[in-house]
């Protein structure tokens, strides 16, 4: 298909996005993101509408909500949710985080949490890439395993739980009665991976390899020390790619070894399917070794409504400095818009962004790269080269 056709095939749509900006710096990095997805959008002729939501810090401590149920059905009616960041040290730890990101997550059966990951030019990296360059993606199980909120303290040895869940494509139900002699403290998590859960994130990762001209696709494990959780995500996810992707090889790998040769060998790996867990934790190493979280963009992607965000966090102690970095923002605008069929659109920021940081003098970088510009500029300097 030719630019002109893509043009008027996308021209006049329009699109109405959700924006929580959240906390800290989520309120200075969505705004250059917004500029970078309207700046994209019309190349092919769409438009964006952008509707502010208050949730965060400052309306939780102000009214003692996180996210309400009136607003959630709200949120139904838009097109993607563009968040920023949630977190504040005003706020005790996980408050913001259940109640808001990973309740926005379950509600909308988010199952897949994209992540992807690749160094960009005058980006200092820290470990040398030895010639090569950083370009994979990780690809999360994001409803699942160790984060389902299904766990308890017992403070006098014995533990008592009801189990009552609603998990996109299916309930939990049942208790959890434990007991420890001689009694003491003790804690207790459970963690779940579900054959129909598995199955759909394998077959994504899959579409994604197929998308990037791959393949393998790196199935993150750790059966060896929990053989009954992971070794059915491993079993199920390789039966599907055995199945279903016969070109392509699906690759266990156990989590710890990956972090080792990741950090030997960082441009060595395309697709990462992980349980949520290993993937929460390898994105963070894998953002760290292309360069940092301030270049790190993602998704949460559901058969209904999308969010995208950047991973780095609220950052609170440079808030308002002009300091943070917008680039993960935008770059998660272009995983919107991508995921919305602006494909054009969406490449346009990813050049503009690469370009940018290639032809930018030191000064001109942001200060995460030990250069001068303040967030408004780097998004500036993005926006001036769609």
């Amino acid at each position: 298909m030719n630019e002109k056709n893509e043009k008027n095939e996308n021209s006049g749509r329009k699109f109405s996005v959700a924006v929580i900006p959240g906390d800290g710096i989520g309120q200075e990095v969505i705004k250059e993101a917004q500029k970078a997805v309207d700046a994209a959008a019309s190349l092919e002729g769409a438009s964006f509408e952008w509707v502010g939501y208050p949730f965060g810090a400052a309306h939780y401590l102000k009214t003692g909500e996180t996210l309400p149920k009136s607003a959630i059905d709200e949120l139904k009616q838009h097109s993607a949710i563009l968040l920023g960041a949630v977190g504040d040290p005003a706020v005790k730890p996980g408050i913001l985080e259940h109640g808001i990101l990973l309740a926005l997550r379950f509600v909308f059966d988010q199952y897949v949490n994209l992540r992807p990951s690749m160094s960009l030019p005058n980006v200092p990296t820290p470990v040398p890439l030895g010639g090569g360059k950083i370009d994979s993606v990780v690809v999360r199980e994001n409803t699942e395993d160790l984060y389902m909120g299904l766990g308890a303290i017992a403070q006098e040895g014995e533990l008592e739980a009801t189990i009552n869940l609603e998990r996109g494509k299916y309930s939990l139900r049942g208790h959890l009665g434990l007991l420890i002699s001689p009694h003491v403290p003790f804690a207790a998590q459970i963690a779940l991976n579900s054959g129909g859960g598995v199955a759909r994130i394998t077959r994504y990762a899959c579409e994604t390899a197929r998308k990037r001209g791959e393949k393998r696709v790196t199935i993150v494990s750790k059966s060896n020390a929990a053989p009954a959780l992971y070794g059915f995500f491993e079993e199920s996810a390789g039966k599907i790619i055995s199945d279903e992707y016969p070109e392509i090889t699906g690759e266990v790998v156990n989590v710890d070894a990956l972090c080792y040769h990741l950090v030997r060998q960082p441009a060595s790996y395309g697709v990462l399917l992980c349980p949520n867990l290993f993937g929460d934790i390898i994105s963070d190493l894998q953002a760290g070794l292309a360069g940092g979280m301030g270049i790190a963009a993602g998704a949460n992607i559901g058969e209904g409504l999308s969010m995208f965000e950047p991973v780095h966090g609220s950052a609170p102690d440079i808030a308002g400095t002009g300091k943070a970095n917008p680039i993960a923002a935008i770059l998660s605008g272009a995983l919107m818009l991508r995921h919305l069929g602006l494909e054009r659109s969406a490449s346009a920021i990813e050049n503009a962004v690469s370009g940018y940081m290639a032809a930018s003098q030191r000064r001109e970088r942001p200060f995460e790269f030990s250069g001068e510009a303040s967030c408004s500029m780097v998004g500036d300097a993005v926006v001036k080269r769609i």
